[in-house]
């Protein structure tokens, strides 16, 4: 679920409108309606902390799914900020120095445990990692932080780029010996294992999803 989702959610449940909201929280509601609409997926810290406030959630349950209760413990402070970048730029994000370097810091985002000085965040795309029985399980939408330059072991869940593709992919790596394999999370997905060979470059490792992985 992304934060536009659960704005969306919380307002309804209380029965307000984006004016009213916007009164309460002193946020501007066009902000609010950039927000909801999903054209700001990365507000900042200052405008998330107003909303959650007037709506008594924590921002980490806005930003991440965190924590709903806004007067439970705070979670792990942030640790900087990273850049939320296509999958794409993902598959040669190493080379890509000049381009990080020139990013709207509007794309940057929070990231709220220790990561590497390459680490980017992605938005999960399609249902391929959808598992409604699993512990995890992400969803089209989820908001995923990887780090290129943390060690992939078997079970870590990897951003890959396979030659001929232009678009990195995200699947749960598998090692049995000297087999190295994708696995799709998706217990309906169609051919839900990929054999690694020299044709399957590993991008970076997902550290976090609104909790640790």
């Amino acid at each position: 679920m992304t934060i536009s989702r659960r704005l969306t959610e919380k307002l309804r449940t209380k029965g307000w409108s984006e004016g009213e909201l916007s009164r309460r929280s002193g946020v501007p509601q066009p902000t609010i309606n950039r927000i909801m609409s999903g054209e700001s997926q990365s507000p900042r810290r200052p405008n998330v902390e107003k909303l959650a406030k007037a709506l008594t959630v924590s921002p980490e349950w806005l930003l991440f799914g965190g924590p709903l209760d806004s007067n439970v413990e705070p979670g792990p402070a942030m640790k900087g900020r990273v850049p939320l970048i296509s999958w794409v730029q993902a598959g040669d994000w190493s080379s890509q120095a000049e381009v990080r370097s020139h990013m709207n810091p509007e794309d940057w985002l929070p990231c709220p445990v220790s990561h590497g000085p390459r680490s980017y965040a992605l938005r999960v795309r399609g249902e391929s990692m959808y598992n409604p029985n699993g512990r995890q399980s992400f969803r089209e939408g989820d908001l995923i932080y990887v780090d290129p330059d943390r060690r992939a072991i078997n079970g870590s869940l990897v951003v890959v780029k396979i030659d001929g593709s232009q678009e990195s992919t995200f699947k749960k790596l598998i090692i049995e010996g000297d087999e190295r394999y994708l696995k799709a999370l998706n217990p309906a997905w169609p051919n839900p294992i990929i054999p690694m060979d020299e044709t399957v470059t590993i991008c970076g490792v997902a550290i976090f999803k609104g909790e640790p992985l």
